[in-house]
């Protein structure tokens, strides 16, 4: 099965995990300045990079629809600046998954694939898409919906070792961003992660850095750098999260329900 994933960051990451696993095919769109925040664990570094690799599976950047077929074919997944994902009408997935996290969706419909499942909020199944899959934190993580919608976005982030909002980074400033420190790092509450504009982003709570934006993103007021990770495990920035997991098991279980189906 050939899927396309729009977006590459890391929920995206952990889905493309869950499927090249299961023996799909995959190639994935995202931005050509990517700016996801987990970039140890986001595929979309293969843009800029070239290639990387996330818990022994390999993606390479693809310069046209036609390498990235030929780079899914091979069983590498294959990642297109593409945000549009324009190269749909070239690729032909047998599904696509829009994985961006919008909260909202920006274009996506049900015509797209044979099989379209939209990732958190602003998609409902039945009528944007096929189904759509839980991305809030809690009891219904991870489930999918073969009719309705997930849960509306709160702008709170999810509790990780007490803390919830506290551990994100957000810019002081608009302008370019420029790292202080490395993810893997550990900091403590008043240690300066990064400046925009000479304003420092300074972190709220002590920990290990899970997520840094990287150097030279232009970036506005309030926008999403960087993630504290106050359970201190250095391993955990090289290893998918338990979230991006279970949003890719309900993905990988909605493309199972409906390839049966189609089978029948």
């Amino acid at each position: 099965m050939l899927v396309l994933i729009r977006g590459a960051g890391d929920i995206a990451t952990g889905i493309a995990l869950r499927l090249v696993r299961a023996g799909c095919r995959l190639v994935m769109t995202d931005l050509p300045v990517p700016t996801s925040i987990r970039r140890t664990v986001a595929f979309s570094e293969a843009i800029r990079l070239g290639e990387t690799t996330v818990e022994g599976v390999r993606a390479v950047r693809a310069d046209s629809p036609r390498a990235a077929l030929e780079l899914a074919a091979s069983g590498v997944v294959a990642v297109l600046a593409d945000p549009e994902a324009a190269c749909l009408a070239e690729i032909h997935p047998d599904a696509m998954v829009d994985a961006i996290l919008a909260k909202r969706n920006l274009g996506t419909r049900r015509e797209d694939a044979p099989v379209v499942i939209g990732v958190g909020p602003g998609f409902t199944a039945g009528v944007d898409c096929h189904a759509a899959v839980e991305t809030m934190r809690g009891h219904t993580l991870g489930r999918v919906y073969y009719t309705g919608s997930p849960l509306p976005n709160t702008a709170v982030p999810g509790l990780i070792g007490g803390y919830a909002g506290e551990r994100v980074l957000r810019a002081p400033a608009d302008g370019i961003f420029t790292p202080c420190r490395e993810i893997g790092d550990e900091v403590q509450a008043g240690d300066v992660a990064a400046t925009v504009a000479g304003e420092p982003m300074v972190c709220t709570i002590s920990g290990v850095l899970r997520g840094l934006l990287q150097a030279g993103v232009p970036v506005r007021k309030g926008m999403k750098c960087g993630d504290v990770d106050p359970r201190g495990q250095k391993e955990n920035c090289r290893q998918a999260s338990d979230k991006a997991l279970a949003v890719g098991g309900g993905v990988l279980e909605a493309l199972l329900h409906f390839t049966h189906r189609m089978e029948d």
